[in-house]
């Protein structure tokens, strides 16, 4: 978590707040894929990517 905060005082203090949309999609993709290995959903999934 100490990591966490550290990173979001660097985005605090570099004006660089535009990264956290894209690190929301990256996660949101990562939990998409990691779901949909163990999902029956899984072909419907791959064909999305």
């Amino acid at each position: 978590m100490d990591f966490l905060r550290e990173f979001f005082q660097f985005l605090k203090a570099e004006k660089r707040f535009w990264l956290i949309p894209l690190l929301i999609v990256l996660l949101l993709l990562a939990g998409i894929i990691v779901f949909s290995q163990s999902s029956a959903l899984a072909p419907f999934i791959y064909t999305i990517f």
